[in-house]
């Protein structure tokens, strides 16, 4: 069955428990209790899911236009909250936001925003120079960066605020080899940016992206 989140009222979905009926690009369908609700997802997220058929749970932002209603799928409870914060920014509409945390973690996007990396949010599909300005000014406004250690950060070049050399040249050998930057992403989700190794992190994105 589905379950309201704290902030949602009414029968607004909070987020969903059931099994992975299908997978197409950016949208999944999880069907509960006979009824498949379809929903649009990062590429992470699409990823995360596991094989159809799994069982899985995510996130749920339910989206009310008077002509429309959409759902929005995340992994975890940061991601729906970094969405609904996008969202609520000037001149960001849901399709940016879900660009932004497909391209960026809210940890990412938050050291990005931290060190004026606007390299970093012009990576996002859409996204120019100006408007990345924008973003960057709205953004330090409204996102917690209290907590982000700038002394680690290395600006890498492709617009990417990470840690560590390794990292960035696993980055930069992904878009050479012609991944794209939603791929790439999802590659190097979760990896160690204190890890030195970049062959290790290499083997680690390959074997991610074969298994897509």
């Amino acid at each position: 069955p589905s379950h309201a989140g704290g902030r949602e009222r009414g029968a607004m979905i909070g987020s969903l428990r059931g099994s992975l009926l299908d997978r197409v690009a950016a949208e999944v369908t999880i069907e509960v209790a006979g009824l498949g609700y379809r929903l649009v997802v990062t590429p992470f997220t699409a990823a995360s899911l596991g094989p159809i058929g799994a069982e899985c749970f995510v996130w749920v932002h339910h989206h009310i236009r008077e002509d429309a209603q959409t759902l929005y799928g995340f992994s975890n409870r940061e991601e729906r909250d970094t969405f609904e914060l996008l969202i609520g920014t000037h001149g960001v509409g849901p399709s940016l936001g879900m660009a932004i945390l497909g391209t960026h973690d809210p940890s990412r996007l938050r050291l990005a925003v931290a060190a004026d990396d606007l390299a970093a949010l012009c990576l996002v599909p859409g996204v120019g120079k100006k408007t990345a300005q924008r973003l960057l000014v709205e953004l330090k406004s409204r996102l917690d960066t209290s907590a982000v250690d700038l002394g680690d950060v290395v600006s890498v070049g492709d617009g990417s605020a990470l840690g560590g050399g390794a990292l960035a040249d696993v980055r930069e050998a992904l878009v050479s080899l012609g991944y794209t930057t939603d791929e790439v992403a999802v590659a190097l989700k979760g990896c160690d940016p204190a890890e030195e190794d970049s062959s290790v992190l290499l083997r680690v994105a390959l074997q991610r992206l074969a298994g897509r």
